[in-house]
């Protein structure tokens, strides 16, 4: 990731501080690497309660996936 990133502060538990340690001892990976990844995961998962274009496909009608709004968030 090259872009320009946006600092925040985040709290998390001393159990996933440990586990998150851990991790980047084994992989060296830093570990805001590992919180962007998991937040993206969440952004994707939860994609259907962003903000977007609607589809321009007449068929596929609101609530559905593709749709313009769902009310339940996918499992």
């Amino acid at each position: 990731m090259s872009r320009r990133k946006v600092s925040t502060t985040i709290y998390i538990t001393p159990e996933q501080a440990e586990h998150l340690k851990m991790l980047h001892d084994r992989t060296k990976v830093p570990i805001a690497v590992y919180i962007r990844e998991g937040i993206d995961m969440v952004l994707k998962h939860y994609d259907h309660v962003l903000p977007g274009q609607m589809s321009l496909d007449s068929s596929v009608s609101p609530g559905s996936p593709g749709g313009a709004a769902a009310s339940t968030p996918k499992k």
